[in-house]
């Protein structure tokens, strides 16, 4: 059975830099007045344009000149905005790991609860792999990984919270899912660990260590994501 279409949040790196929040329809009216819809649409041109350009040719391979042409902008519109190519940067990757803390709490919410263990943990191989091999995905991670020794602290918050949020939540179901019986789990975390690498591994380092070359069909990706499941079933069955 293929593995449902990523979501909105799966499919693109969604930037939340200076958005506002919505008002709802009951709230009274604001008198003041609201940020300046002109600055927002700078904001958002920098963010789209910085992150294409360093998605692209790296960090360093981008320069202030080169986002602000993209965006259509000013020079001195990118500084106004961002203090410099740094704060752009780490506000960039910062607001795609918000969407990836997301993205984990999704991806495993019901688990604990299912009724169908075996199905539940190859739905959820699938919707994973699906999701992580993306290649707007695999490109940022190759980003952070390349820039890992400029920004320590930022690559380890990025770790933190998207594949690590990700191991956390399955860290959980399989706590739960061994106190209920249904699977032999008694070290959860270890079990998160095996579980990512079976169903994740040999894509992501294929990805992350040839970029070049073929990206694997969506069928292809499925057939990787249900095969490390059922091999991770196999060794986490209950006696």
């Amino acid at each position: 059975m293929p593995a449902p279409e990523p979501t909105a949040h799966e499919d693109v790196l969604i930037l939340r830099i200076g958005a506002a929040a919505p008002r709802t329809t009951d709230a009274p009216p604001r008198t003041e007045r609201g940020p300046d819809p002109r600055v927002a649409r700078t904001r958002a041109a920098v963010a789209e344009a910085a992150t294409t350009l360093f998605l692209r040719n790296g960090y360093q391979g981008t320069s202030v000149d080169e986002i602000a042409a993209l965006a259509g902008v000013a020079k001195r519109s990118v500084y106004n905005n961002f203090a410099d190519k740094q704060t752009l940067f780490t506000e960039l990757v910062l607001g795609y790991t918000a969407t990836a803390e997301e993205f984990a709490d999704r991806l495993v919410a019901g688990l604990p609860d299912a009724t169908d263990v075996p199905g539940a943990i190859r739905d959820l191989a699938g919707r994973h792999l699906a999701a992580v091999a993306r290649p707007q995905v695999l490109r940022l991670r190759r980003l952070i990984i390349l820039e890992a020794g400029r920004f320590p602290d930022l690559a380890a918050e990025y770790y933190r919270r998207a594949p690590g949020r990700v191991i956390t939540a399955l860290t959980e179901a399989f706590r739960k899912l061994h106190a209920r019986g249904e699977l032999d789990a008694p070290d959860p975390q270890r079990a998160a660990e095996h579980y990512s690498y079976l169903v994740l591994g040999a894509t992501l380092d294929t990805a992350l260590f040839n970029p070049a070359g073929p990206t694997p069909s969506p069928e292809d990706l499925q057939q990787i994501a249900e095969q490390g499941a059922n091999a991770f079933l196999t060794a986490y069955r209950p006696a």
